[in-house]
């Protein structure tokens, strides 16, 4: 028994962040990717260098970090700066998130969910999931949400849930469903379901963990996950 990778998604005012608000009080390891790709442009950072060398240094603030606002303009207009971009922040991202990964798996958690809001858009880390899990609500509702939500009009909120796959497309997609249609507490009773299935087998690693790194060293058990993970 290994330890296993989980893709989480939802849709704009679907209530994922409810859903992972659950999963954290239960102890589970939940690794955004949004926060990762927020840390990855830090002036601290590789890819910062990188996207200062190619937009140059106007789309910068004061204290020196990217205006975000201002980068989304260029690629926005540009599909070729954006696939850019994508090609210098989408390395870092994956890099810290198998960092994030490896410590995990270190401590001995039975899986990892990996928050990935466009994970059935791109389709891309998918087949390294051993499950997926969306989180739904029923169109009406999640209109009404994001319109209360953001004080947005219906034509508004309407033009931002068509820019994203519907959420009754992901469901045929998804492994795994958490219906946030009704209340906070139904919802919790689905996320508890789901994470004690998930939690079925407490097989945890450490005699393997321990074995392995007498035997290969902490060197060779970073290459065995990197090829579990990555093949």
């Amino acid at each position: 028994s290994t330890m296993f990778l989980v893709g989480l998604s939802g849709g704009i005012a679907s209530g994922k962040s409810t859903v992972v608000a659950v999963l954290r009080e239960l102890g589970c390891a939940v690794i955004d990717a949004d926060v990762i790709a927020r840390e990855v442009v830090q002036p601290h950072f590789k890819a910062y260098r990188q996207i200062v060398r190619y937009f140059g240094t106007e789309i910068l603030l004061e204290n020196g970090e990217i205006n975000r606002e201002a980068l989304g303009n260029i690629i926005f207009s540009h599909p070729e700066k954006r696939q850019l971009l994508n090609s210098i922040t989408h390395p870092e991202i994956q890099k810290e998130m198998l960092k994030q990964i490896l410590k995990y798996f270190v401590l001995g958690y039975r899986y990892v969910i990996l928050d990935i809001p466009l994970l059935f858009e791109t389709n891309r880390l998918t087949k390294f999931m051993k499950y997926t899990v969306l989180v739904y609500c029923d169109p009406p509702t999640q209109l009404s949400r994001l319109m209360k939500r953001n004080g947005l009009s219906r034509a508004e909120a309407e033009a931002r849930i068509a820019s994203q796959l519907p959420l009754d497309e992901k469901r045929k997609l998804a492994s795994h469903v958490i219906d946030n249609s009704g209340d906070r507490e139904s919802t919790r009773r689905q996320v508890l379901r789901l994470h004690a299935r998930l939690e079925d087998s407490l097989d945890f690693l450490w005699a393997r963990l321990a074995a392995g790194a007498v035997v290969a060293g902490l060197g060779g058990l970073v290459y065995l996950l990197l090829q579990h993970f990555m093949s």
